[in-house]
């Protein structure tokens, strides 16, 4: 492992951000100075990075706990990893080790995660290959993976045409973008928010240039490239095992956006999970963004619950 500092974080207030090698990986992680909490792990989604949890994880911290803010490996200023043929170096299993790795490298073997969007699911992933290390887990405005592939219908096809666009095989979706990615960004972000001036000028800055690094595009198509091939195959070997979250599970969705229109979230992940709690909140897709104070209010409860055994 090696650990490189690289200042203070320019997004997250009182962060210090440094560059950890974990192997195969390098990943780029915001970390809070201290706290004697349970640590909290803040896991982004498409297209943001850390800096998503810029009014969520300086709180965290404020309440007490040691709080970590990876960019996912793909994403931000972390390692984009060659990818082979059946996309595993992007499934979520993948991403769920280099998170587990990260917090380990870090000091904390057991700790709470929260994840948004594609974050949501390396948790989801997380909590069922790494149990001993989540305490607890809330997954931000999904629905499982698996659930939202078997059940798509024309409704979720439309909204969300970009789990079907970006998986078609390479070069012709990187290319795509490539031609506009700005274009392409604004559009995208602009349709996952209901809140005016959110996401702000900043944050799509900083998504776009990110977006425009040296295969940035191709990496996101990778996820999603995993997330509809391998990432499925894991989940239905989960299933036929009868495997299941054990950890306390919070899931928090937008009540204005895609996901509470068209599933029963909570319904979803009691199929999934064996303690769940949920509710919507008033905003859409970013809510860590949109509904920063709405998302503490039920998450710092959540985080202060007794630790599991």
């Amino acid at each position: 492992m090696t650990i490189t500092e690289r200042g203070p974080s320019p997004f997250l207030d009182g962060f210090t951000l440094a560059d950890i090698g974990l192997g195969d990986v390098t990943l780029r992680v915001a970390r809070s100075p201290g706290g004697s909490g349970l640590p909290v792990l803040l896991l982004h989604g498409h297209p943001q990075t850390h800096a998503t949890w810029h009014a969520v994880a300086p709180a965290l911290a404020a309440a007490g706990h040691p709080v970590f803010a990876p960019d996912l490996r793909g994403y931000g200023d972390s390692d984009r990893p060659v990818s082979d043929d059946d996309h595993a170096p992007y499934s979520k299993r993948a991403m769920a080790a280099d998170v587990v790795a990260l917090m380990r490298a870090c000091g904390h073997s057991r700790f709470a995660v929260v994840g948004h969007d594609r974050g949501g699911r390396v948790a989801h992933r997380m909590a069922l290959d790494h149990p001993e290390a989540v305490d607890r887990l809330a997954v931000l405005d999904i629905a499982p993976t698996l659930t939202m592939y078997e059940t798509t219908d024309r409704a979720f096809a439309t909204r969300y045409f970009w789990w079907f666009f970006l998986i078609q095989p390479a070069p012709l979706p990187e290319r795509m973008i490539g031609a506009d990615p700005e274009a392409y960004l604004r559009h995208h972000l602009a349709g996952q928010s209901r809140t005016r001036g959110v996401p702000s000028e900043a944050m799509v800055q900083e998504y776009l240039r990110c977006y425009r690094a040296p295969g940035g595009i191709h990496a996101i198509c990778e996820d999603y490239r995993a997330a509809a091939g391998i990432d499925l195959d894991h989940d239905r070997a989960d299933a036929a095992a009868g495997r299941r979250v054990t950890a306390p599970l919070l899931a928090l969705w937008g009540g204005l956006g895609t996901v509470g229109a068209l599933y029963d979230v909570t319904a979803t992940w009691r199929a999934k999970a064996d303690a769940v709690t949920g509710q919507a909140l008033p905003c859409g897709h970013l809510l860590q963004e949109e509904a920063p104070g709405a998302v503490l209010e039920h998450l710092l409860p959540f985080l202060a619950g007794a630790p599991r055994d």
